[in-house]
């Protein structure tokens, strides 16, 4: 009997801890949207950053764009972590460009996937080049913890792989410290490839779509390459980044016709980031001042000021 008993009180905290995980989407969910209209993020797409001139800063210092699709369909997102400055505008510009981004792959990109495909696509698969990855990344931890944190409460389950190509001594090493820190279901979805990564990714996709950086080694994420611009997909005269600004720029018509809004400025607020998120680029930051003193490199530190806000 009392076994039985026992058995009855693991089955009801069982039942239990799937009613709060039930209750914690519940309630992601209900935040989410909160978010939503508090930023009015239906309307993003039609407040594109203007004028033309600063919308191609933040793409010159931001490099992200759409490379292709995959064998399976899926978008092929390409980041130039390395190269990537943040440098020539606002955070605020940067975060709202980040937003905009994914709510044209979840709008725009992912549906025509799905149309092309002939079945339901829901994520993308993102390729990271790591070539020019420096200490000084550490000055854009606050931007980036933002990034993701959007990203994790908003827009999860999005992305199915990461690949991390062209990675440098230095990230290697990091690697290694911040792995063990990662959940299961996120370090699982990371994939570091050697060199750029293009035999790997010739599998999975055709040479059309490979990053312009994966195309051959050494390549890296050059802002100009070698075949101009139509093939670096981190240019703003590359098509998709014509085709989305285009887009933004139509709906601002569109909703003008109806709807007087400002095109100005805009203001979107950042969630507080996760404890887990913090504590690993806390051990990222620490991890390069270690191969900084370790390697001599203590020079390149020096006015380096981590925002640690």
């Amino acid at each position: 009997m009392n076994n039985a008993h026992q058995e009855a009180i693991k089955q009801f905290m069982s039942l239990m801890e799937n009613v709060d995980d039930r209750m914690k989407g519940t309630f992601q969910l209900i935040d989410c949207l909160h978010w939503r209209i508090q930023n009015e993020i239906d309307n993003i797409l039609a407040k594109p950053i203007i004028p033309t001139d600063l919308y191609g800063a933040v793409r010159d210092s931001q490099l992200v764009g759409l490379s292709g699709y995959s064998k399976e369909g899926l978008p092929i997102i390409a980041i130039g972590v390395g190269l990537s400055t943040f440098d020539k505008a606002s955070v605020n510009h940067y975060v709202r460009s980040h937003i905009q981004m994914n709510e044209y792959r979840d709008r725009v990109v992912l549906p025509t996937a799905t149309e092309k495909s002939g079945r339901h696509i829901s994520s993308c698969l993102k390729v990271l080049d790591m070539t020019g990855l420096k200490l000084s990344v550490l000055n854009q931890r606050k931007l980036l913890t933002t990034i993701s944190t959007i990203d994790d409460l908003n827009y999860p389950e999005k992305t199915e792989t990461y690949y991390i190509v062209n990675a440098p001594y230095i990230f290697s090493a990091c690697w290694k410290t911040v792995k063990p820190l990662l959940q299961e279901r996120t370090k699982g979805k990371i994939q570091v490839l050697q060199g750029c990564g293009r035999d790997e990714l010739l599998k999975i996709m055709d040479y059309s779509s490979l990053p312009h950086f994966c195309r051959k080694e050494g390549s890296g994420s050059s802002r100009h390459s070698s075949n101009g611009t139509i093939d670096n997909c981190f240019s703003l005269d590359h098509t998709f980044h014509q085709q989305f600004y285009n887009y933004l720029k139509q709906q601002a018509t569109l909703i003008e016709t109806g709807l007087r809004i400002k095109q100005g400025s805009i203001h979107v607020d950042f969630p507080e980031p996760d404890p887990q998120d913090t504590k690993i680029a806390e051990t990222i930051e620490c991890e390069f001042h270690r191969l900084a003193d370790q390697n001599g490199l203590c020079n390149s530190l020096n006015g380096l000021k981590v925002n640690r806000d």
